[in-house]
């Protein structure tokens, strides 16, 4: 796989011919790539027209100038490397999924410049195989946790459950709940934060609010006051990269956890934090073969239930 980061940008007016296609198809034949490349790259945030960021299934017309960042250094394979991670739960496995509950320190699929264990090395090393669909490091990923993020992810282990999970997570019928600690005490203290979100134009691994951004909204509630703090439930209508981070730190109530997005490191510190607070609590599907409805939910691991511990100490100081 090519490397991808900001660097050379190409320009390309739509011609006639490709007037009313798709961005991924005619994008992939005016450069001479793969449809699956140009997805890659327009999923990271660098594909847009001088209309805004593109969507892959946006129609192309012969206004439009497309700009195409791409890194024309040497290419650098991606490779799923087997290595077991035992805090890893193998939540729910059928024939088709498997649900795992994933640790903190784990990356969804290989990465450009992250060399620790992988969600697909761990489940390669322990034999459960996952479909071929996709790019290779991402066979299988209907759906991504940032690696600081703890909880439940679903992974397609035949091609059928692949094509009909990622339409489903497309369709926003999968229902994700997330916890989350955020600074502070969010007023109002429940509602919904609709805000487009972007990759930063100074740093390619952060994203932050643009109206050049993709839609993004995210739905909140209290579930508890804590010193310093709120424990949130969230939900997500729409799965942008950091989204949850990038809203809350928006919404001037960071995540616990996150300097990245503007928190407080001593409040992290005193809480013996060296990640965000932010778990994938639960998530509930149509199974893709069955279609019955499946509900997964999972515990706090132990780092996040120890500052949830510290905090609801009486004698807690910051």
């Amino acid at each position: 796989m090519r490397l991808v980061a900001a660097g050379v940008s190409k320009f390309l007016p739509v011609p006639d011919l490709l007037a009313g296609e798709r961005a991924d198809a005619a994008i992939a034949k005016m450069l001479g790539l793969s449809r699956t490349k140009v997805i890659d790259l327009i999923e990271s945030g660098l594909v847009r027209s001088q209309f805004g960021s593109l969507d892959k299934s946006d129609r192309l017309s012969t206004e439009m100038i497309i700009e195409v960042e791409l890194d024309e250094r040497p290419v650098q394979s991606l490779e799923v490397v087997a290595a077991d991670v035992p805090e890893l739960e193998i939540v729910y496995l059928d024939d088709d999924i498997v649900v795992i509950n994933k640790p903190a320190g784990v990356v969804s699929h290989p990465s450009v410049g992250f060399e620790g264990p992988s969600v697909a090395g761990v489940l390669l090393s322990r034999g459960i195989t996952l479909s071929t669909s996709g790019a290779q490091e991402r066979q299988g990923i209907v759906q991504r946790l940032d690696v600081g993020t703890s909880g439940l992810m679903v992974l397609a282990r035949s091609e059928r459950a692949y094509s009909v999970l990622k339409q489903a997570f497309r369709d926003r019928t999968v229902k994700k709940t997330y916890h989350a600690l955020a600074q502070g005490h969010p007023e109002p203290a429940s509602g919904t934060i609709d805000t487009p979100i972007a990759r930063s134009q100074r740093h390619d691994y952060k994203f932050t609010i643009s109206a050049e951004g993709k839609h993004a909204v995210t739905h909140y509630k209290t579930i508890e006051l804590l010193p310093a703090a709120a424990l949130m439930e969230v939900g997500l209508e729409t799965g942008r990269t950091h989204q949850i981070r990038v809203h809350f730190s928006h919404f001037r109530h960071p995540l616990v956890g996150d300097p990245l997005y503007g928190a407080d490191p001593k409040l992290a510190a005193a809480l013996g934090l060296d990640r965000q607070w932010l778990h994938a609590k639960k998530l509930a599907f149509a199974h893709p073969i069955s279609s019955d409805w499946v509900e997964f939910e999972s515990d706090y691991p132990a780092d996040l239930e120890l500052a949830l511990g510290k905090l609801r100490d009486t004698d807690f100081r910051l």
